[in-house]
């Protein structure tokens, strides 16, 4: 079966839009928890990690990937938003979200980081699996 391709890039592009989006409304307290930025917001901000913010679409464009594979195998490959919204959230449930908390655990991360993470991949899952759903 064919891989729906211009799905799955707008797929990672609206992720990569959301995860901007995430970390710009809640990229401060973020840096601060993980000890990447001074707590005083008149510091002297870094540059933009371009490495980081290309490696991010691609890692998204792999999950759309990923993801499109496993909802077409569950539901088939006219799949709706309803068990495309429901996948998404089964994969960070099972997947991601224990993932993160086992790494999160043993680096001794503060929860508030944890949640700004878990909320972002919840978001890109579910935006994933919806844009999917709509252009596939």
């Amino acid at each position: 079966m064919p891989m729906p391709w211009l799905a799955i890039a707008a797929a990672a592009v609206a992720a990569w839009v959301f995860g901007a989006i995430w970390f710009g409304l809640l990229g401060r307290p973020w840096a601060i928890g993980l000890g990447l930025m001074p707590p005083d917001p008149s510091a002297p901000r870094g540059n933009p990690p371009v490495f980081a913010l290309v490696f991010s679409l691609v890692a998204e464009f792999v999950m759309a990937v990923i993801l499109d594979g496993l909802l077409t195998q569950i539901a088939g490959p006219q799949f709706g938003l309803l068990p495309a919204l429901v996948g998404a959230f089964f994969v960070w449930l099972g997947f991601v979200a224990p993932a993160i908390a086992t790494n999160y655990a043993y680096q001794k991360r503060p929860w508030p980081v944890y949640a700004v993470d878990l909320g972002h991949w919840l978001g890109v899952l579910l935006i994933e699996g919806a844009v999917l759903s709509l252009l596939a």
